[in-house]
């Protein structure tokens, strides 16, 4: 009799979880009509900023998010320009993603800048705080100046004006919506907007 009560529980709540919807306009914004990835994959991006102390709150959610994320989705991280001086530490995103070791330095630039209280806003602060973590010096700089860099950049600027991308964080799931914190009230439930609408793409 127990084990059959506490199934019957587990499947209200799996029906009540199920029935959640999310209001266009109130929890998400429609920003586009098409998907922005390709045909087999839906595209979530995440507008972000190192410098945004949401941001960094927000990026253990994401984490958690990304390890249980479906078989479909296709995580990327798009390093925001609203300001010139925001694109340096946009090309050490693209820098430390072109030489395959961003993954062990993004959360690093994060809790220096919001937990150690360290200044990473120009070149030669983030640089030497790279080094001293052990990323080559040489080969970040070159990458930093890149053509291949350049080109990230500007395709950059060009989804946040597709996408009208004017705060961060901010996420666009399959070039159709757009989901922010203060849209969602929580990051948790953030997350569960952004899994609602990769559901509702996925049908």
């Amino acid at each position: 009799m127990k084990i059959l009560m506490l199934f019957l529980v587990l499947l209200m709540n799996a029906v009540t979880v199920s029935a959640v919807e999310y209001d266009e306009g109130i929890d998400y914004k429609l920003v586009g009509t098409s998907a922005a990835g390709p045909a087999d994959k839906i595209e979530v991006l995440e507008f972000f900023w190192y410098g945004c102390p949401h941001c960094h709150i927000v990026e253990p959610y994401i984490q958690s998010w990304k390890k249980s994320k479906p078989a479909n989705v296709k995580f990327v991280r798009v390093p925001a320009i609203f300001w010139p001086d925001w694109e340096v530490q946009a090309r050490i995103y693209y820098a430390l993603s072109t030489m395959g070791v961003i993954e062990e330095n993004h959360e690093k630039i994060f809790n220096e800048i919001h937990k150690n209280k360290k200044r990473l806003d120009k070149k030669e602060l983030i640089v030497n705080f790279l080094v001293k973590n052990g990323v080559d010096k040489n080969t970040l700089l070159e990458e930093y100046n890149s053509f291949a860099v350049d080109g990230m950049l500007r395709k950059n600027k060009r989804k946040q004006d597709l996408y009208q991308i004017d705060g961060v964080p901010s996420v666009i799931v399959n070039g159709k919506y757009l989901v922010t914190g203060s849209m969602a009230g929580s990051y948790d439930n953030m997350i569960k907007i952004m899994d609602y609408l990769i559901a509702k793409e996925s049908e």
